[in-house]
């Protein structure tokens, strides 16, 4: 009796391992098969942002021409004058005999000290008021920004273009948001320098974001006053764009 209760439990012993050896060896295959037929998804093509470089400054471009002086005004018509000598008590070997014109002539006349044929129709000009000579009058400045002058804007230092970039640099410091991002490469601002020297209307024309680009500002918005560039011997305004790099050292 004990002997085929034995024989029973070994027999049902060996299925189950059979059974639980058969499926650790299934297990593996089943699982290939089921993620071969699951639909794929489609890749994503992501398209690295290539930065470009601003186009250069054209430093070749001749400053306009000045304007032509203007012509001188005509001279004013002649006006027809009468001589007319007022009386005055002489001798009469002094007296000169001189034709006196009657009152006729003298109508519609100006009485002058000697006698002029001119235009009868010319305005009468002895009831304007006399002007300031020969003055000289001021040259209007004209509020107009250059991208490239005789004498261009320099930092006290001088340094030229080199300069001015290497002192925003100096003044830029990475932005937080931008480290954590990983975030670097090159920004273009532009900004004038105006006649008085002090830097106006900053603005970045191509930039990175992750507050880079308004530390970029911020850092541009420091800079000394510069030497005013110039233009025929006069103080103007002048534009500049830089480009500003940013790398995680």
């Amino acid at each position: 009796m004990l002997r085929r209760l034995y024989q029973r439990h070994v027999t049902r012993a060996l299925i189950i391992a059979t059974a639980v050896f058969l499926l650790l060896i299934a297990f593996p295959l089943i699982s290939q098969y089921l993620k071969e037929r699951m639909p794929k998804e489609p890749k994503k093509n992501l398209q690295e942002n290539v930065l470009m470089d601003a186009p250069p400054l054209d430093e070749t471009k001749p400053p306009p021409p000045p304007p032509p002086p203007e012509a001188p005004p005509p001279p004013p018509p002649k006006l027809t004058t009468i001589k007319f000598t007022p009386p005055v008590v002489k001798k009469d070997e002094e007296v000169k005999k001189e034709e006196v014109p009657d009152q006729e002539e003298l109508k519609d006349k100006t009485v002058a000290t000697v006698t002029v044929k001119g235009n009868t129709d010319a305005p009468d000009l002895s009831e304007l008021a006399s002007g300031e000579g020969d003055k000289v009058v001021e040259e209007v400045v004209e509020n107009k920004v250059y991208t490239y002058v005789e004498q261009m804007p320099q930092l006290p230092g001088g340094g030229g273009n080199g300069a001015i970039v290497a002192a925003i640099q100096k003044a830029t410091k990475y932005p937080p948001l931008a480290l954590r991002n990983q975030v670097e490469g090159r920004i273009f601002v532009s900004f004038t320098v105006n006649a008085q020297g002090d830097v106006s209307d900053v603005k970045v024309v191509k930039g990175l974001g992750s507050g880079l680009d308004e530390e970029t500002i911020r850092a541009v918005k420091t800079l000394p006053k510069f030497i005013p560039g110039k233009q025929n011997g006069r103080a103007v305004s002048v534009s500049f764009t830089v480009p500003i790099t940013f790398k995680i050292q």
